[in-house]
């Protein structure tokens, strides 16, 4: 069994995987990255100066002083953390979008069909024609 594992990890196909897994990983932060420190100021400044991040709807104010025995954290609805993770999603799927559009791009079309001549059929009756003549 240990031997069956051994070839199975050893393939091309899960070494592949893997180096897929690690690559969109990093090109993942990559986009975050592009998404949450240049896109978002963008979109912020075009809303008016507003950073989506900090936008909720408080449900129960906090109370008391944080550490402090009675403290009581904010309930609220961030759903500016959520206009954010959206705009992100569109953005990462558009940049995979052009990633593989890219790709594509550079994949060589298969070559055409061979032209098909006549069959071995056609052949010989016209073999057999010939030789009638």
């Amino acid at each position: 069994m240990l031997k069956e594992f051994k070839n199975f990890i050893m393939t091309g196909n899960v070494i592949d995987f893997a180096v897929a897994v690690i690559m969109a990983g990093a090109i993942g932060l990559v986009i975050n990255g592009f998404v949450a420190d240049i896109i978002m100021p963008i979109v912020g400044e075009f809303a008016g100066g507003v950073d989506f991040a900090n936008l909720k709807y408080v449900l129960t104010e906090a109370s008391g002083v944080e550490g402090e025995a009675g403290f009581v954290a904010e309930n609220a609805i961030r759903w500016g953390a959520w206009v954010n993770t959206i705009v992100n999603l569109l953005i990462v799927g558009f940049v995979m979008f052009l990633i593989v559009k890219a790709y594509n791009k550079t994949k060589t079309p298969p070559p055409p069909p061979a032209p098909s001549g006549p069959s071995q059929e056609e052949l010989l009756a016209d073999i057999r024609d010939l030789l009638k003549k």
